[in-house]
């Protein structure tokens, strides 16, 4: 199968550049593409209310070669050496899931509206829960198991035509500093400040000194990939066309899916950045993927992909490029390697 490597498309038009019909067209259709899948996601949670049996063995977030993820609404963990066997479910439902370092994270139903967001400790006690607003989309953990990150999707802001957008936060469990929406830090497009009422943001992943960390931005018809500072509160443009940021666990690299042409109606390509070069690779699924793929080691990426009747499975991929996507758990979705 072949690869395609090219550079990324940096971030090099001014802020102030008025989008065209083109870029206005582009928001549209992201803003329909997050929509409709916001919307399958709700379907496909309420088809899946009956609770999953409780595990005869205490499941725990100890780290260890395991697999975490989400099945029949259930946070569940399986072998790592057989991923697809014999799986031990915990009675607490969850509808994203993601942890690291003996800190985890669940996105837990209350209703069909409304969803708190628990942080867990090693043995799934809570720590912290709030309610975040909106239809739960992405979570994170730091690989420390210091800092943890969610995104929603919202509804409401006038600004967006499409009758929604996201919100996108993160909680410091040492320090216990939460910070509701990144929408509260000054942006930097391009080397200028940029004050934009449609800033959107989605998809966190943290760097190893738990302060700085990649995400989306869109505004303006555009998609960036941003790095932000969490004491200083800044975020910053770096390149475009970038979506769902996943940092390998040596820092070098970012996993991520790549609109077709530049166009989210197209479906997306899962793709990597080099941070060193900012050069982009395709990886060997050509299958769209919408989902922030979460690497299992240095050399492998896992994502969700979905069936026509919306039934998630995680599948793997080698991060050079090299092989063919590989079933690992089948009815699962939310994947991080313990």
């Amino acid at each position: 199968m072949s690869t395609t490597t090219t550079d990324v498309t940096t971030a090099d038009v001014p802020a102030s550049t008025p989008p065209g019909r083109g870029r206005i067209l582009v928001a549209v259709a992201a803003s329909v593409a997050l929509l409709l899948a916001a919307g399958a996601y709700i379907v496909l949670a309420g088809r899946r209310g009956e609770p999953a049996p409780v595990a005869a063995v205490p499941v725990t977030l100890d780290p260890g070669a395991r697999l975490l993820f989400v099945s029949d609404r259930h946070l569940a963990v399986s072998d790592r050496t057989d991923p697809d066997g014999p799986r031990s479910p915990a009675a607490l439902e969850c509808v994203r899931t993601y942890a690291a370092a003996g800190t985890g994270v669940c996105i837990h139903p209350v209703n069909a509206w409304t969803y708190q967001l628990m942080v867990l400790d090693a043995k799934l006690g809570t720590t912290k829960e709030f309610t975040v607003p909106g239809l739960p989309n992405r979570a994170r953990v730091s690989a420390s198991g210091r800092m943890v990150a969610w995104t929603t999707f919202v509804g409401g802001d006038s600004y967006n035509s499409g009758g929604f957008s996201t919100r996108t936060g993160i909680y410091d469990t040492r320090g216990g500093t939460l910070v509701n929406s990144l929408e509260e830090f000054a942006v930097t497009v391009e080397g200028k400040r940029h004050t934009a009422a449609d800033v959107n943001f989605w998809g966190v992943t943290f760097t190893a000194d738990d302060n700085r960390f990649y995400a989306t931005m869109s505004s303006g018809g555009r998609r960036y990939l941003i790095e932000g500072d969490f004491a200083a509160r800044t975020v910053r443009t770096l390149a475009r066309n970038v979506e769902c940021p996943s940092l390998s666990p040596d820092g070098t690299r970012i996993a991520f899916k790549q609109a077709i042409d530049d166009d989210p109606t197209k479906g997306w390509r899962l793709s990597r950045l080099d941070l060193a070069t900012m050069r982009v690779t395709n990886l060997a699924e050509t299958r769209s993927v919408d989902d922030q793929a979460a690497w299992l080691d240095d050399r492998t990426v896992a994502y969700t992909l979905r069936a026509a009747d919306g039934t998630p499975s995680i599948w793997t991929v080698p991060a050079d490029a090299s092989g063919e996507p590989s079933l690992l758990v089948a009815n699962a979705e939310s994947p991080a390697a313990l």
